[in-house]
């Protein structure tokens, strides 16, 4: 099946032209900014540990932004890259030719949302928590678009929902970006959804450590059907990709997270900073 034709543009207004593509990350964007204020509203799911502001959220949104694209573009540099760029230092900075880590993104995000948190006198693991549950708005449209945008495709497949992409080669392949979309997306926000409405921030880090292993897991499977990267390849045994590489510190990260998060309910340090 050829990928459907859809036009990379969402609408026009006047000289102002606004691509699906960019369309599907500032609706995630807001989504997962009004859920948070939802959930940040909402006394019942916090405990002893105090809720952010609207206004701290929205100070909290830009530090994440900021920490998305620094660490994203650094991790790109450092994991996926680093010979050509300690050739060609000044492309760094050129982030608007592509390249960006999600693995990176996720890292900066989390260093400025822990920063953000000390500062405002918030708990920190607590604020991971509230990041997580929103965070899979965003990677369900991310992979979409990145799915209309015909980018990041799957391996060569014979399976009935195979996709042509155009870029890609005459070959069928899998459409990993929806299988992204529905794992790393849509599986993880049903999934934090119901456990923020029984827990809240009330297990300060469980949230965020579910989160984690969650994406890596889901990651690290579906990079299987995944087209490694064209400039790594393969980076160990013919089937370990730098993907599943990154997601492994990642899902052990997040293992420490759910025991750090489940002895603080036991022991009712919900509330500390």
């Amino acid at each position: 099946m050829l990928l459907p034709e859809i036009d990379p543009v969402a609408f026009a207004i006047g000289p102002i032209i606004v691509r699906w593509y960019a369309l599907a990350y500032i609706l995630g964007l807001v989504a997962g900014w009004l859920y948070a204020r939802h959930l940040a509203a909402t006394a019942r799911l916090w405990g002893g540990a105090r809720a952010p502001t609207p206004e701290e959220l929205d100070d909290l949104l830009v530090f994440a932004a900021l920490g998305v694209v620094i660490g994203g573009r650094l991790g790109f540099v450092l994991f996926y890259k680093p010979g050509y760029y300690v050739a060609n230092p000044l492309e760094i900075l050129q982030t608007w030719k592509g390249g960006m880590s999600f693995h990176g993104g996720l890292f900066g995000a989390a260093v400025a949302v822990a920063l953000f948190a000390r500062r405002r006198g918030l708990n920190p693991y607590a604020m991971a928590d509230l990041a997580a549950v929103v965070a899979p708005v965003g990677l369900l449209l991310g992979r979409i678009a990145n799915f209309i945008k015909g980018e990041l495709w799957g391996r060569p497949a014979d399976v009935p929902w195979a996709i042509i992409f155009p870029d890609a080669g005459p070959e069928p392949r899998h459409p990993s970006q929806l299988y992204e979309a529905g794992l790393e997306g849509l599986l993880l926000l049903i999934v934090l959804a119901v456990l923020v409405r029984r827990t809240g921030f009330r297990a300060p880090g469980l949230l965020a450590g579910i989160f984690g292993s969650g994406y890596a897991a889901a990651r690290f499977f579906v990079e299987f059907f995944r087209e490694p990267d064209r400039y790594l390849g393969f980076i160990a045994g013919g089937w370990l990709t730098m993907g599943m590489a990154l997601s492994i510190p990642m899902f052990l990260a997040g293992l420490w997270l759910i025991r750090r998060g489940l002895a603080a309910r036991r022991t009712g340090l919900a509330g500390a900073e």
